[in-house]
């Protein structure tokens, strides 16, 4: 925390560098900047450089790195680590960077680093184009594109990763360099999938796709007591789903809607969620085995704009909600993996915690070319999301998430998400990859940053 005189002249000397404002403890705006997605993350950063361009990411990691601070990059801040905030170092901070620009003729878009998906889709859309992004709207398009990227579109067109064309960059020792096909493609190769571990990405720039403006999508809600039998239908219905169909089942606390019997608002429910981004007769024909079997609870699988879509879990996973997340890949959803989602979501401790398996394949396979993201012969995501608002309630949910993760680990791989990692250690990280691409993603940090500047993230060492 800034508090002698030299801090005070030093930051000042930031502040004259940087066009946006630099905030600092005391500071107006100070507090708010500082919060993340994450509840349970509480950091008092030295200062927060809010950045309006690149020429001021330049100037705050060239300002971090002189002065030696810790710095941290905060895009979307969605992060359920809280890697994008940190005690008394230098936040550089994007959200003030969301400028977007689609070209539709070439079916692409770039979006600055701040930007979020929500802020992408509403561009986007307006020529019926998208990517693969996030299901959460206020996630940043930053974090989720350098971790991989699943989402609604993912089986059709891919990771958020696989449809990145270049991106901008501000390395460790204050360079812009532009990362592609064709510009220092390794870093390109290391960007889709590695996370932040090799600079600040001030600019990306998407291939986009015909989607929308309306798709089929929605859900069917049963009740829990049917949590076995929705799980052995939700394996056996992806089986055979048409690669424009996205299923998830997950189970949350029933809301207080019109299309569900009052008696159940509140009570924990199996909720199979849904997406079909091809034409209303494919959709249609596609979900009619989820509107056959039940009798369900509700049926709201409906034509529904692609920009609503994008935030049906808005409400599932608000800002400054406390949470811990546990995840795992699954090859296959066997009956015992199965007996250990019925046991656990059984008690799952609050309104606020839910599960889910979401089912990958298709085109998540099919990398257009070699990228850092690992795993991708594997079928399904499996997570445990605690959430909860009393902060003497922590140990009993993170409690539950490990005991539920424990519990599923002798039938889930041992490859894992990167974007679904917490604060989990160097090892958690590890697993995020086969050992050759971590092994070639330590080699690149060495080349890129050589000290491990950017390290407050899901962290690949460099090599001695």
């Amino acid at each position: 925390m800034p508090t002698t005189r030299t801090q005070r002249r030093e930051l000042r000397e930031l502040a004259d560098s940087v066009r946006g404002p630099v905030l600092g403890p005391g500071d107006g705006g100070y507090d708010e900047a500082r919060r993340v997605w994450n509840g349970a993350v509480d950091r008092r950063p030295a200062a927060i450089a809010r950045c309006t361009g690149t020429a001021d990411v330049v100037a705050a990691v060239s300002f971090a790195r002189r002065e030696g601070l810790l710095t941290a990059v905060r895009g979307g801040g969605h992060n359920v680590a809280g890697n994008a905030v940190c005690d008394d170092g230098l936040v550089v901070d994007l959200s003030l960077m969301r400028g977007v620009r689609v070209d539709p003729e070439q079916r692409t878009a770039r979006a600055q680093g701040g930007t979020t998906w929500g802020e992408f889709d509403r561009e986007t859309q307006l020529f019926s184009l998208a990517t693969t992004g996030g299901i959460v709207s206020t996630t940043g398009i930053a974090g989720l594109t350098l971790g991989g990227g699943i989402g609604w579109l993912g089986r059709s067109y891919g990771t958020t990763c696989d449809n990145l064309l270049s991106a901008d960059v501000v390395t460790a020792d204050g360079e812009t360099v532009r990362a592609s096909r064709d510009d220092n493609p390794d870093l390109f190769w290391g960007l889709r999938g590695g996370g932040g571990n090799f600079g600040v990405v001030t600019s990306f720039e998407y291939r986009l796709h015909e989607v929308g403006p309306m798709v089929l999508a929605g859900a069917v809600f049963h009740p829990l007591s049917r949590a076995r039998d929705v799980l052995e239908f939700f394996r056996e219905i992806t089986e055979t789903a048409p690669e424009q169909l996205s299923l998830v089942v997950s189970f949350p606390a029933a809301p207080t809607a019109p299309f569900l019997p009052p008696e159940v608002h509140g009570t924990r429910v199996a909720a199979l969620g849904v997406c079909h981004c091809g034409s209303v007769e494919d959709a249609e024909a596609a979900v009619s085995p989820l509107r056959a079997f039940g009798p369900p609870l509700a049926d709201v699988i409906q034509p529904t704009p692609y920009t609503a879509v994008q935030t049906m879990f808005d409400a599932r996973f608000p800002h400054g909600r406390h949470n811990y997340w546990k995840s795992s890949y699954l090859r296959e959803l066997t009956d015992e993996a199965i007996d250990v989602l019925v046991d656990h979501v059984a008690r799952t401790p609050s309104a606020e915690t839910t599960s889910y398996v979401w089912h990958l394949g298709g085109a998540y396979t099919r990398p257009p070319e070699n990228t850092a993201f690992g795993h991708r012969d594997v079928l399904f995501d499996f997570a445990a999301l605690a959430g909860w608002l009393e902060p003497d309630r922590a140990d009993e949910h993170i409690g539950w998430t490990r005991d539920f993760w424990s519990a599923m680990r002798p039938h889930a791989t041992s490859g894992v998400y990167v974007n679904n990692l917490g604060a989990e250690g160097d090892d958690r990280a590890r697993a995020a990859y086969q050992p050759e691409i971590y092994n070639r993603l330590a080699r690149l940090k060495r080349k890129y940053d050589p000290d491990n500047f950017f390290r407050l993230n899901q962290n690949i060492r460099p090599p001695a």
